[in-house]
């Protein structure tokens, strides 16, 4: 790790953040959202928002674990956080340059590790 990299006179500035999960300077900008709130490396997010997207109205400021992907109507994936602060749980679209190994991964974790043994499935 770099020296500047280490230093905490070195902010990114209001174009983008670092995340607090993997430490990756992320744009603001991203292909497919307006209000960019999460790392599209680790899909990790800060609970900034209150009610609106973008209000950035949220006093908690945690960390937001990424816990699940929903399927909206009209097809359009998106991420479902849960503040470790605060334990509130946001639905947040999924950017067009978030890393589709990290979604796929959170989308079969119920198929990994299911709520039942497996075993219960022969016997219905």
């Amino acid at each position: 790790m770099s020296r500047d990299q280490r230093s905490r006179s070195r902010r990114p500035g209001a174009e983008s953040f670092r995340c607090r999960h993997c430490r990756l300077d992320v744009p603001a900008s991203a292909p497919g959202t307006q209000h960019r709130n999460h790392c599209p490396s680790c899909l990790w997010s800060r609970h900034l928002d209150g009610h609106v997207p973008g209000d950035r109205a949220a006093t908690c400021a945690s960390a937001m674990e990424p816990i699940a992907v929903t399927v909206r109507a009209d097809g359009e994936w998106a991420l479902v956080h849960r503040c470790a602060g605060c334990s509130t749980v946001r639905v947040n679209r999924v950017a067009g340059d978030d890393n589709p190994l990290a979604l796929m991964r959170l989308a079969v974790r119920p198929l990994v590790r299911p709520p039942f043994p497996l075993e219960a499935l022969g016997r219905l």
